[in-house]
């Protein structure tokens, strides 16, 4: 997948288009993000011992990874991939080539 946890990227389609966020999780099966302050949804929840109120919480749903680019420098960028030459990979920006760290 191009994108991993703690990178910043931004929606690039759907209700959420232009927003940036934090990904908090990723789900390689179904090729889903949740993407932090994206996608809110209202759950209905019972009292237990985290929320002993119980009611109505909003939290983060999923998205599909393909509607969020990366972002690099402030600026949104596909990632690639090289192979180095002792067989190890790293991801790049494809626009500025530059080589991108996890987080950022």
């Amino acid at each position: 997948m191009h994108i991993k946890k703690d990178d910043i990227v931004k929606v690039i389609a759907g209700k959420y288009k232009g927003k940036e966020g934090k990904i908090l999780k990723v789900f390689l099966k179904t090729n889903r993000v949740i993407i932090e302050g994206v996608n809110l949804v209202k759950r209905h929840t019972r009292p237990d011992q985290k929320n002993p109120q119980g009611g109505i919480i909003e939290k983060e749903a999923a998205i599909h990874a393909s509607n969020a680019m990366l972002v690099v420098n402030g600026t949104p960028t596909r990632v690639g991939t090289r192979i180095l030459k002792d067989n190890s990979k790293e991801r790049y920006s494809k626009k500025t080539g530059e080589t991108v760290t996890k987080g950022k």
